[in-house]
């Protein structure tokens, strides 16, 4: 999975120097981090109504499309999939209330 994302991720920065007209990626990306997350939450709130409804194939097919316009936002902002791992490692093994707390 990680392999996945990570190749997907590579493919999403390359595609910050592509042609708008040959690819939906750059497309998103040359309207801008605002649109990007825009899309972003549209594909959220999918993934919310699917998970609601209890369609594991839907939600599957929606938590993908999720994942892939969160890595296109993330790039947007110039923010890369490691710097998300590498908080995320940050985080192991802290109490999610913990974590929270300290954000104050």
């Amino acid at each position: 999975m990680t392999q996945a994302l990570t190749r997907l991720a590579a493919t999403i920065e390359a595609r910050k120097t592509a042609d708008p007209d040959g690819s939906w990626t750059a497309r998103l990306l040359a309207k801008g981090p605002e649109k990007c997350a825009e899309k972003f939450g549209e594909e959220a709130v999918e993934a919310i109504i699917e998970a609601v409804k209890g369609d594991r194939a839907r939600l599957t097919s929606e938590a993908a499309d999720v994942m892939f316009h969160l890595l296109v936002m993330l790039a947007a902002r110039d923010v890369t999939l490691q710097d998300v791992a590498d908080e995320l490692e940050r985080r192991e093994g802290v109490s999610g209330i913990a974590e929270k707390a300290a954000r104050g």
